[in-house]
């Protein structure tokens, strides 16, 4: 047994004692039968950005081997629309490395996500995570290097207010109980989704928190840890899944929607990458911000307002992204600056050894902290197609390192002060600004839309229905039609409350 997987949460690792990467048929086969599992089920992502599943019943070796083996048949057209009715059949075909132990079913059900397959059994070009596993293979073709990411998945619980001990309206941020009232409903999916494969970093209460209505609206955060891009997409998409699962069954309800209410804390689902070469963060060089992370962020700053498309993609998205709040509007990039676009955050370059002064019978720990170091894109929200918003950040990283004057981009583009403060006027008007709604963000992949076509990452198919869908909104002026309704921007909420 490897030492280092006998703290797996995940069961399927700790029994089989190999890491996921390494997960063979005959292991899933071998955990089937000595763990009494009577049913699978196949687990994937449609066009709504919700996973979809589909149940087999184990009725012998043999058709257990069929289906890991074989895969099965969807309705493709049903899935994508994208997809014609007259063509529709596609394969769905189990990655065991996503194998987990579903933690809502009675009967014993081990779950997998997939992959699609087109008629001639190749991966289907459209689909989101081939899309990201092109764009991951292209970021490691252009710079021989791997791009990892993780998210931070912010969410709202909505319950009955018992009117006890009330929070700090908007002062939620790290909040214990009993002021904040979901710590444990918190904790349980964290376990969860670290039962099925997240690698989480930690969970929390966030800033937003409000009663209206007899309902508490509580905002919470769990945060994962840099992984494969791939993989970072995998953990997000399920411990969504699981999020919304374990609320149902608590009678709670949820929202990652990124606007809810006006005058109150949004949600986002900001995203958090670094660039790996042979096991070793590129992101610091000296102690400082390396040229590998600031050509990087140049192709962010470059791509940033098409990225929209990929990562705010209902109207309610741009009532979050809107000046002087901390969602950013502005195109820019600053250390430890929570007015930014990109940010990169505080990255343990302090020259002292604080384990040892805060524990004084500690020796030196002497710990390689250059692992650490991120950069920070802040405008996606819930709504996002994770596949896809990744997908787009890999190709806006590798962008980076294919612009002659990339680090000129970078300089130009820095900030240090809080941009929205009235001394920094100057600084804000030199910024080029993010889309303010649905319309202008297609307007923008539309004249971008090429460097995400490069290498065949996005499908012209995929780029026309996401500006197609975009476009069908006719939000271009609503923001400004709105301001200050009340009653018409509930109505809106309402009407995309359970987007992503």
């Amino acid at each position: 047994m490897n030492k280092e997987l006998e703290m797996s949460a995940n069961k399927v690792v700790a029994y089989l004692g190999k890491p996921t990467t390494e997960f063979t048929k005959a292991d899933i086969v071998r955990y089937i039968k000595e763990n009494g599992i009577r049913m699978v089920n196949f687990m994937y992502p449609a066009a709504d950005g919700r996973l979809k599943t589909l149940n087999f019943v184990i009725n012998n070796a043999a058709y257990l081997d069929a289906i890991l083996t074989c895969g099965e048949r969807v309705d493709g057209s049903s899935l994508f629309p994208f997809i014609e009715a007259g063509s529709s059949d596609l394969y769905v075909l189990p990655r065991f490395s996503t194998a987990f132990l579903d933690p809502f079913a009675e009967i014993p059900t081990l779950s997998m996500l997939c992959s699609y397959f087109n008629k001639d059994g190749e991966p289907l070009e459209s689909s989101p995570e081939n899309t990201l596993r092109k764009a991951c293979k292209a970021f490691n073709d252009v710079t021989g290097m791997q791009f990892q990411a993780m998210g931070e998945l912010e969410y709202y619980v909505i319950a009955p207010d018992e009117g006890v001990f009330p929070a700090t309206d908007q002062k939620g941020y790290h909040e214990s109980a009993p002021y904040a009232k979901f710590n444990e409903f918190r904790t349980q999916c964290m376990a969860y989704i670290a039962q099925a494969g997240g690698q989480i970093k930690y969970g929390h209460s966030e800033v937003g928190n409000f009663t209206i209505d007899g309902l508490i609206y509580e905002q919470n955060e769990i945060e994962f840890l840099p992984v494969n891009a791939c993989d970072a997409a995998d953990q997000l998409m399920i411990a969504k899944w699981i999020i919304r699962n374990l609320a149902y069954r608590m009678g709670y309800d949820i929202t990652f929607a990124p606007k809810i209410t006006a005058g109150k804390a949004g949600s986002g689902l900001h995203v958090h990458m670094r660039i790996v070469k042979d096991g070793v963060n590129q992101m610091l060089e000296g102690g400082v911000l390396s040229a590998t992370a600031r050509k990087a962020i140049a192709g962010m700053m470059e791509l940033a307002p098409s990225i929209t498309a990929f990562g705010n993609t209902n109207p309610t998205s741009y009532f979050r992204l809107v000046p002087h709040q901390e969602a950013p509007t502005n195109i820019c990039w600053g250390d430890r600056n929570r007015s930014v676009l990109v940010r990169v955050p505080l990255g343990w370059a302090a020259k002292s050894d604080m384990c040892r002064i805060a524990n004084p019978l500690e020796g030196d720990s002497n710990y390689d902290t250059t692992q650490k170091q991120t950069v920070e894109m802040r405008s996606p929200d819930g709504s996002a197609d994770i596949y896809q918003l990744i997908a787009g950040l890999a190709v806006a990283c590798r962008h980076g390192f294919e612009l002659a004057d990339a680090l000129e981009i970078a300089e130009r583009t820095y900030v240090n002060v809080n941009i929205h403060q009235k001394e920094n006027e100057e600084k804000l008007k030199m910024l080029a600004q993010l889309p303010d709604s649905c319309e202008a963000s297609a307007d923008c992949l539309q004249q971008q839309r090429e460097v995400f076509e490069k290498f065949n990452v996005f499908s012209p198919a995929m780029i026309d229905g996401i500006i197609k869908k975009l476009r069908s909104y006719g939000d271009r002026t609503l923001r400004a039609e709105i301001a200050g309704n009340q009653e018409e921007m509930l109505k809106l909420v309402n009407r995309y409350f359970h987007c992503g």
